[in-house]
């Protein structure tokens, strides 16, 4: 693990502590304390990231007040033809599965199959549970841990043959059989799309990264 990205798992660490400490704060002294712990690590923050600290105090609250690692999905969707729907994204160009962090009140695979229709047009169904990845082992560039769920979807009847739409996070949609994915996949999917077609011809173990 290089310098950065040591400071940036441990601004994470002190995040996830003064999130939970101001939750649980007993007093406004408390409260004080844990609350310039939370100033600390978006400090440390914005020194590996080198946003701006406006940039930064803007995700106080969305990112830096909230404790335990974040939660997103990704929807592995194939069709009958073993073609599997990928995007290709607008904030690094690369192509990946539809997906995107787990609104409140849904689950992961409610989660899933809304990122899948919201960036691509089609909608689908989760079936299977492919895996939980953790970011820190799967090639992902987040400054932040992120507990990554993938699920198998099927596309619908009425959304499978429909014209994929883009949205502004979107730059290109298109199906891409097993043997020709493209080349620039993203860091993150290229440990993760193996899995999805794994359990798509019928192993349903689901991955999970180990204990030790």
């Amino acid at each position: 693990m290089i310098p950065a990205e040591q400071i940036a798992l441990w601004a994470d660490m002190l995040r996830d502590i003064s999130a939970k400490g101001m939750h649980y704060a007993a007093d406004v002294h408390e409260q004080l304390a844990f609350g310039r712990v939370q100033d600390v690590a978006m400090e440390m923050f914005g020194l590996v990231t080198g946003l701006s600290p406006e940039a930064v105090e803007s995700l106080r609250t969305p990112i830096f007040s909230r404790p335990t690692p974040l939660v997103v999905g990704d929807a592995a969707v194939i069709d009958d033809a073993g073609r599997m729907l990928l995007i290709r994204r607008a904030d690094n160009g690369m192509w990946s599965m539809p997906g995107g962090a787990i609104d409140v009140g849904e689950t992961p695979a409610e989660g899933v199959v809304r990122e899948a229709l919201e960036e691509t047009g089609i909608r689908c169904r989760a079936t299977t549970l492919v895996g939980v990845f953790d970011s820190r082992f799967c090639g992902a560039t987040s400054s932040q841990q992120l507990c990554m769920f993938v699920f198998l979807c099927e596309p619908l009847e009425h959304g499978a043959t429909g014209d994929p739409t883009l949205s502004e996070e979107v730059l290109d949609v298109s199906w891409f059989a097993e043997e020709s994915l493209p080349e620039d996949l993203d860091a993150s999917h290229l440990s993760r799309i193996p899995e999805a077609f794994r359990v798509w011809r019928g192993d349903h173990r689901a991955f999970f990264d180990g204990a030790d």
